[in-house]
């Protein structure tokens, strides 16, 4: 008899442990369609699941900030998106004005007609010429059926690569570049080298540069120190630049790495304006950084190597 009631007490406790592991699985937090979230934006390895801040990483997300949340409901990427840059006659010229028009679709060739605001913009444009001696940051206005147009004129002729700088709504941020021909005489390409002294007076301001590292990959902060350059005053009334107290955009030598890095405070009104970035491989960049101080933007350059 007592081992009739031992079999069935065993038996009732299988049957309560396999229902209760069976409860647990069917517990996942899901979102709407049905779809598990899981909680990884910071970076840290954090997996756990959690419905209540699943708003808050897909908005960080498509912002750019780069955090690494997982969105059951895919968004658009940069490979799901196609921009194009055309002039009135097919082609500029240089030292003359001319339109300049973007044309921004989708994989499917459909016009991309909602952006989201960045920093005060729905869309940087970034041009610079074939060995980066020189610079643009313009902001075009959006016309509609994806369409963006801004006048413009090149100094010289030759190539000039754009970056068109954007966020489109419910995606990530996106840059997407092309490369156009300008006609005209060509200025001698003269490679960049990495500056001797990272002090450069621009405007009646001297500004220098320091850097808290200078490997790839690594995590670094960018000190833009500004100062009267007849009193070696420091600056500390700049004005807020789009929105923040200066931008800084940074190519490697040969165009293809592209970073627009954003203040670590944007409220910050000088002496010191800091940047957090990182190089993603070693070699030369050339850095700008833009602020604005009695109502005029200035923009001062640097070159660095990363090895």
């Amino acid at each position: 008899m007592k081992k009739k009631i031992i079999l069935v007490t065993a038996v009732i406790l299988a049957f309560s442990v396999l229902a209760a592991c069976g409860t647990a699985e069917d517990k996942k937090p899901v979102d709407g369609n049905n779809h598990s979230i899981h909680k990884a934006s910071n970076g840290q390895g954090n997996t756990e699941k959690a419905v209540g801040n699943e708003k808050k990483e897909v908005i960080d997300m498509e912002n750019g900030e780069g955090h690494s949340g997982h969105d059951a409901n895919a968004k658009p990427s940069s490979t799901d998106l196609n921009v194009s840059f055309a002039f009135p006659t097919g082609t500029a010229k240089a030292t003359e004005k001319t339109e300049l028009t973007i044309q921004v679709t989708d994989k499917e060739g459909k016009p991309v007609n909602k952006y989201d605001v960045n920093h005060e913009k729905l869309l940087h444009l970034i041009i610079v010429n074939h060995d980066l001696s020189f610079f643009n940051h313009i902001h075009p206005e959006f016309k509609g059926d994806g369409t963006f147009t801004v006048n413009t004129s090149f100094p010289a002729g030759g190539e000039y690569k754009m970056y068109a700088d954007f966020t489109p709504t419910g995606g990530a941020n996106t840059t997407l570049s092309e490369w156009v021909k300008v006609e005209g005489s060509e200025n001698k390409y003269v490679a960049i080298a990495a500056d001797v002294k990272r002090v450069k007076e621009v405007d009646g301001k001297e500004i220098e540069l320091t850097m808290s590292a200078s490997k790839p990959k690594e995590d670094v902060t960018l000190t833009f120190n500004i100062r009267e350059a007849k009193t070696k005053k420091g600056i500390d009334n700049l004005q807020p630049y789009l929105g923040a107290v200066g931008h800084v955009v940074i190519l490697s030598d040969d165009a293809e790495q592209y970073l627009h890095v954003h203040p670590t405070d944007e409220k910050a009104t000088g002496p010191a304006a800091q940047f957090a970035t990182s190089f993603p491989q070693s070699g030369t960049y050339k850095i700008w950084g833009q602020f604005q101080h009695n109502s005029e933007v200035f923009t001062v350059p640097f070159v660095v190597d990363v090895k």
